[in-house]
């Protein structure tokens, strides 16, 4: 696929994709999320793909909405009523979609990310930042709520009373404080911000199977909004039960045994379970167990 707004490109199973509108500070617009969306649907269908590594060309991560149009980018449908089938927010689109995907996602920030494009990270696993990057949940400073479901993500990456804190402010911060409130896992010097993260993204890939690792990320996301083991026990052993008895697993198993590095044969594409393939689909852990 080619896209307008987006560089994608693979190396050694490793995913890279830039957000590219560095005349506009990566400035968000449908179109890009448009592209998003046709890029992870790109990325899980390519089981060469192992992990995916998200930056901005330029000095900008993402400036956010771009607002060069005034408000039009939220107003929605004409007519004043609200319908989720129609006017259902896009950076929402967006964030469900990552946190759909099967493949672990990593966001080496290189400059600001304000608005959507701090808060479309958030379903991503881990976040790397440069040391020059800022941040921002600008939105009551726009006359607007958080958008891209950050209302569930942002509280649980970084606690209630610090996403209260930055969501009623809207200031915007520099990265050491991010480091401190966990938004980002390090800081690095801007030329080492990518090789930083493509090394994050081998040590997450080089030696595990990733049919276990696109169920694994399932389930810990899943957790999150869960109120007790009961559940986990039952993914638990639903995992168990599958990859128990998987090529995958005896494959894991003998290069352990015989000290070497493990080939695993296994594809997300066409070798996950049929429950995994129905939670993606019902996206609610809890109701595939209730029609089990």
């Amino acid at each position: 696929m080619t896209y307008q707004f987006l560089d994608y490109s693979v190396t050694d199973s490793i995913a890279t994709v830039i957000l590219d509108r560095p005349d506009r500070l990566n400035a968000f617009t449908e179109a890009m999320g448009a592209e998003l969306i046709r890029v992870m649907d790109e990325i899980d269908a390519d089981d060469e793909v192992r992990a995916v590594v998200f930056t901005g060309r330029g000095r900008a991560y993402c400036a956010g909405a771009d607002l060069s149009e005034g408000t039009d980018i939220f107003e929605g449908d004409e007519s004043g009523d609200f319908r989720m089938d129609r006017d259902a927010d896009y950076g929402g689109m967006i964030a469900r979609r990552f946190y759909d995907s099967t493949k672990p996602l990593i966001a080496a920030i290189n400059g600001p990310a304000v608005g959507i494009g701090i808060s479309s990270t958030l379903p991503m696993d881990i976040r790397l930042a440069s040391t020059t990057a800022r941040f921002g949940f600008v939105f009551t400073r726009r006359g607007l709520v958080p958008e891209a479901s950050s209302s569930w993500f942002l509280p649980r990456l970084v606690g209630i009373s610090q996403a209260l804190e930055w969501v009623y402010s809207g200031r915007v911060f520099e990265a050491d404080e991010a480091l401190r409130a966990g938004l980002v896992r390090s800081l690095h010097e801007p030329d080492e911000l990518l090789p930083a993260a493509y090394a994050l993204a081998r040590e997450l890939t080089s030696a595990s199977a990733p049919v276990a690792v696109a169920i694994a990320r399932r389930m810990l996301w899943q957790m999150l909004a869960d109120g007790g083991p009961e559940l986990a026990h039952e993914l638990d052993s639903r995992g168990i039960f599958f990859l128990g008895r998987s090529a995958d697993c005896k494959e894991g198993v003998h290069a352990f045994l015989d000290k070497r590095a493990p080939h695993f044969p296994m594809r997300v594409s066409t070798d996950l379970p049929d429950y995994v393939t129905r939670w993606r689909q019902v996206g609610d852990a809890r109701a595939l167990v209730e029609d089990a």
